[in-house]
């Protein structure tokens, strides 16, 4: 096969590989009712000025499923550290006992279970929409190559499979997912 082809091909794949990254990291964002650090991952801190991640000044941990705890390097950040989380709009009320903060990780209602699936289901489709392009892009690339018919043919057919393989490890990672959220 030749050279740009494959090269074409590898960087399609990785473009398709990077959709699933991001869809994954996404969903570790979803919480699934137990408690995890990473459901404070996206929470920044005005810390002297600068808006800082939270992992960056404090250790956040998982004492039980149901309880984080955010213990800041500098006791004096505890209140910017309640600030930040309540206005993340994460839906947690964080209350402090002087030496760190605490989160009750309050158990989810079937309502809002559908509303996480739902969430989950859109990330999915947009990891799906990404990946599309990346072979809607492979495809045109194969073209402006100006190789041969027979070539480009099975480099179409080569990146359709990346898609299908791609597509369905999205469908599999949403259904893990989803049974995760609506377990009890």
């Amino acid at each position: 096969m030749n050279e740009e082809v494959t090269f074409i091909l590898e960087a399609t794949k990785e473009n398709m590989q990077n959709a699933i990254s991001h869809l994954e990291k996404e969903l570790v964002k979803i919480r699934a009712g137990k408690a995890s650090p990473s459901m404070l991952s996206s929470v920044m801190v005005d810390y002297y000025g600068n808006m800082t991640p939270l992992s960056q000044m404090s250790n956040v941990n998982t004492p039980d499923a149901r309880t984080i705890s955010v213990q800041p390097w500098e006791k004096q950040m505890i209140p910017q550290i309640e600030t930040a989380i309540l206005n993340s709009n994460l839906g947690f009320n964080p209350m402090n006992n002087g030496e760190m903060v605490i989160i009750n990780v309050p158990p989810l209602t079937e309502e809002r279970r559908k509303q996480l699936v739902k969430h989950a289901k859109a990330e999915a489709e947009d990891a799906k929409v990404s990946i599309r392009s990346a072979r809607q892009e492979g495809n045109k690339e194969v073209k402006a190559v100006g190789v041969s018919e027979d070539l480009e043919k099975n480099a179409e057919i080569d990146i359709q499979e990346l898609t299908n393989e791609f597509s369905s490890r999205v469908d599999r990672i949403l259904e893990v997912k989803e049974a995760e959220i609506m377990k009890v």
